[in-house]
């Protein structure tokens, strides 16, 4: 299935039905069929031609969503950019991908011209009848059949890039054809069980890879999807109005936004009457706040998905009854999309019940590869992510491999440490990280501390010897009001591990 199918298919059958709903207006299927059919004789006429890359820098818009349909029905790829980083990344970017057209406003285009790698790329700084991107055209008469230039784009062709930050911190382009995206829309969008009816929200930005199923997962059964605007995104009450005002039934998010959405919005003594789905994904959701987000809502469809950018969603797990005395994160499952999921140990051998080992991905998600590279040719990706496997043959998240760490030739797996800080009564978040190196490394903690509750360091430290080995005990923690978070809504562990370094030694309170 092509991805701009989607969209035209259900226009020609119900053309009215609401497509989008978002902060420049709302758009029927039929009016967003042809506005990105108008969008993609524009991008024609500056020279995008199949096989071609355009970058996306706009902000939350139907405008967004149309220049990606516009793009696909070229053939091109469309690269979504984050409308909050500066120039200088986005320049950087540009230069690694090379986009034969930019679509986004007069002043991001004037902050980037200065920059030879996009000097003199051709721009779409506004709707083709001069409307700013920040509102839509004037509905005209209805538009006559396009034909729109090039070949039609294969399923393997490459649909999107989304770049990702990687270990070393160095932007890498991950590259997905049409088809490696439907193994995972095709798969959530009968796993949620989606309606016509539905209307999903996007919380996530459209450079990050959750955003895929809030885009396309409605757009297969003629759905709606409402967008969180930027200003609302890290609004703890507006979110929770979002939700309850849009009647929002599919809501998918990274934990991080329900644990603002509970702590600060209420999100705990409010009905959302028309919510059946509450998915996450990112990273581990602490298992004290899932617990009670649960009891509230029982008879709320909850699913945990993992999955790197690099291969979508990897592996899904339906949250029931958290038992009591659980104190690791729910588990995340076995593989979905047609994927094969296994873990291998060290030594190379598949991990079995009650072993640890690194995911490992193959099958019809796995990235094209990532942009400028070799592709990936055997569809098999190494996530990186060491999980535990159970005896039913799912698995249990441990950690990423690059956090495995050793302090005093102790192997410490910091994920653990956080899930046991995190059980604490007075703990309601907490991030683990590692301070100096040889004989003085020790483990910083960093917590947001629950209401009503103070714990010291010798209290987490009590609780820590009782569930840990004596290596994994923090040596020090230090308070903060919330988690630092990358503009993805993951916790900022490099910058954790600065803070970490450069405050008190082992023993800081």
């Amino acid at each position: 299935m092509l991805l701009h199918e989607l969209v035209r298919d259900t226009a020609r059958r119900t053309p009215e039905a609401l497509a989008v709903s978002a902060p420049d207006g709302q758009a029927s299927y039929g009016r967003l069929d042809a506005l990105a059919d108008e969008l993609a004789l524009a991008l024609a006429g500056r020279g995008v031609r199949a096989g071609d890359r355009v970058g996306i820098w706009l902000d939350k818009s139907v405008a967004a969503i149309a220049a990606m349909q516009a793009v696909l029905r070229l053939g091109a790829a469309y690269v979504p950019l984050d409308p909050q980083s500066p120039a200088q990344r986005i320049a950087g970017l540009t230069a690694d991908f090379a986009p034969a057209a930019l679509v986004t406003t007069p002043d991001r285009s004037a902050s980037v011209a200065g920059f030879a790698a996009i000097a003199d790329t051709p721009v779409l700084s506004s709707w083709p009848d001069g409307t700013p991107w920040s509102r839509l055209p004037a509905a005209g008469a209805e538009a006559p059949e396009v034909v729109l230039p090039g070949p039609a784009a294969d399923g393997d062709d490459l649909a999107f890039i989304l770049y990702t930050s990687g270990s070393t911190g160095e932007p890498k382009g991950v590259c997905h054809s049409h088809n490696t995206a439907w193994a995972f829309i095709s798969w959530v969008a009968e796993a949620q069980q989606a309606q016509p009816g539905d209307r999903y929200a996007n919380h996530a930005p459209f450079h990050f890879d959750l955003s895929v199923n809030d885009i396309y997962a409605p757009f297969t059964v003629g759905a709606s999807v409402h967008l969180v605007p930027q200003e609302t995104a890290y609004s703890a009450k507006g979110l929770v109005r979002f939700l309850v005002d849009r009647e929002i039934t599919v809501w998918y998010s990274v934990p991080a936004a329900l644990l603002l959405m509970m702590r600060h919005g209420e999100l705990l003594e409010t009905d959302a009457p028309a919510l059946r789905s509450l998915m996450f994904a990112g990273e581990p959701f602490p298992i004290g706040p899932l617990r009670e987000l649960r009891a509230h809502l029982p008879h709320i469809r909850f699913t945990n998905l993992y999955g790197p950018a690099e291969t979508i969603i990897s592996t899904a797990h339906d949250v029931g009854v958290i038992p009591a005395d659980r104190v690791r994160p729910v588990g995340i499952g076995s593989g979905v999309c047609g994927n094969t999921v296994v873990a291998l140990r060290e030594d190379g051998r598949q991990a079995g019940p009650g072993e640890e080992g690194e995911l490992v991905v193959s099958g019809p998600g796995v990235m094209l590869g990532y942009w400028g590279r070799s592709p990936v040719t055997d569809r098999t990706y190494a996530t990186g992510d060491i999980a535990l496997v159970l005896e039913d043959g799912s698995f249990d998240f441990v950690g990423r491999r690059d956090v495995m760490v050793k302090v005093r030739g102790n192997r410490i797996e910091l994920g653990e440490v956080e899930a046991v800080l995190q059980s604490h009564d007075g703990v309601d978040e907490a991030a683990a990280v590692v301070a100096d190196a040889g004989i003085d490394a020790h483990i910083v903690a960093f917590i947001v501390v629950a209401d009503g509750h103070d714990p010291s360091l010798l209290d987490l430290k009590k609780h820590c010897a009782q569930q840990l080995p004596r290596h994994s005990i923090i040596g020090a923690v230090h308070r903060l009001p919330s988690l630092p978070r990358n503009p993805n809504g993951k916790v900022d562990r490099r910058l954790l591990t600065a803070r970490a370094s450069a405050q008190e030694p082992a023993g800081a309170h």
